[in-house]
């Protein structure tokens, strides 16, 4: 038994022997390389804006449903999908023929009742007459009386159905009640339609509505923890941007001026609404898109987003430590971002340095590298930073790059 352990620990020993003598190898490979120049940034505090995007559905603020009046045949389409139209213009005629006879078959009966009352008027006057000369008596004079009042009602009601006849006639003329942009047309010349038909959407597109769904920490915020009414929080709210589905910004500004005071209790969300202006016609309903609502934040320290990874649900960074060794730092994040920057809430002083360049692909804890240095991240109007801090920081950037 001893002889056997003597041979494994002889066999341990020389195994450990070329490991160390394979390390050493390798350590001399690397001290031979030079180290790999990456990109760096120094921490600085300034003022950001971020905006938080919203994915938003556009709508024409009145969007009317073109639906007839009337049921019957379309004989004329008088527009085409996508057509801009003005108000009162002509979009469908529906078959007319019966609607004419219904018309003058009106016409008629009104005629007819005119000549009744004009014949009951005079008996009735003739009656008087002779009453007043007591000829006839009184209950014969009422009886003229009578079928005047029937004659006067009978030509009432034959004008009230001249009315409709002549208002259903209208109703074969589908007109736009507003001016805007014609939706699709699914009904052609020849189809039979009802009042139940959706002929088409016309949507009034001088300005538009972008609909989104704030959650009820937005809310929350918006309102200061319920401080202040969701009125207030409108009126104090700034201009919104659009981005469109293909990712530009689009040129004009829009305004929220709708947030819903009930949240919905299937997705715990508020609706609102920002209305955008629409002078180009560029924007239509049914596209989709984009509110992006900024956000100011004062004295912040930024760094982009690729200078970060993920480990369980934590982020880090790599601050650029003695010796251009790079040391694994924890961070905490402001849960507002814009895609590209995070804001650092602890973690990270202002003038500490931190690698750019190759996080999660190539850098690794206690690597040493040759750091090449850019600007830190700017907003686009930032605050001022006192010129002795700045040379403080600057200072403290070099002393760790070397």
């Amino acid at each position: 038994m001893k002889i056997n352990q003597i041979k494994v620990l002889a066999l341990l020993l020389a195994t450990g022997g070329l490991t160390l003598s394979s390390c050493k190898g390798n350590s001399g490979q690397q001290q031979g390389m030079q180290a790999p120049e990456l990109t760096v940034m120094t921490v600085a505090l300034t003022d950001a804006t971020l905006e938080t995007a919203y994915p938003a559905t556009l709508e024409g603020q009145n969007d009317v449903e073109i639906r007839p009046q009337i049921s019957g045949f379309i004989t004329k389409v008088h527009v085409d999908d996508g057509d801009i139209v003005k108000k009162g213009q002509v979009l469908f005629t529906i078959d007319q023929v019966q609607l004419q006879a219904a018309v003058e078959q009106a016409q008629a009966s009104v005629a007819v009742a005119q000549a009744n009352v004009n014949t009951a008027t005079t008996n009735a006057n003739n009656n008087k007459i002779l009453l007043d000369k007591n000829i006839i008596s009184a209950s014969a004079y009422q009886t003229s009386v009578d079928a005047l009042n029937s004659a006067k009602a009978q030509l009432s009601q034959a004008q009230a159905a001249l009315t409709s006849a002549r208002k259903n006639l209208s109703y074969s003329v589908v007109t736009a009640p507003v001016s805007g942009v014609v939706g699709t047309i699914d009904y052609k010349e020849g189809a039979l339609v009802s009042p139940s038909s959706l002929l088409t959407i016309l949507s009034s597109n001088a300005d538009m509505d972008a609909c989104f769904s704030l959650t009820e920490k937005d809310v929350l915020n918006f309102t200061e923890g319920g401080k202040r009414s969701l009125k207030e929080a409108i009126a104090t709210m700034p201009e919104v941007s659009l981005q469109l589905a293909n990712g530009d910004i689009y040129p004009y500004k829009g305004k929220i001026y709708s947030i819903s005071g009930v949240l919905n209790q299937s997705t715990g969300s508020a609706s609102a609404k920002a209305a955008f202006p629409n002078p180009d016609g560029m924007l239509h309903s049914g596209n989709t898109g984009k509110v992006l609502i900024p956000a100011i934040h004062n004295n912040v320290m930024l760094i982009p987003q690729k200078a970060t990874y993920e480990v369980q649900d934590m982020k880090f960074c790599f601050v650029v430590g003695d010796s251009a060794k790079l040391v694994s730092r924890n961070i905490t994040i402001a849960p507002e971002n814009d895609g590209k920057n995070y804001i650092v809430v602890s973690g990270l002083n202002p003038g500490e340095v931190v690698l750019t360049e190759g996080v999660g692909i190539s850098a690794r804890e206690g690597m040493t590298i040759t750091p090449r240095m850019t600007d830190p991240i700017q907003a686009a109007a930032p605050q001022a930073i006192p010129a002795d801090s700045t040379k403080t920081e600057t200072a403290n950037a070099e002393k760790a790059a070397k």
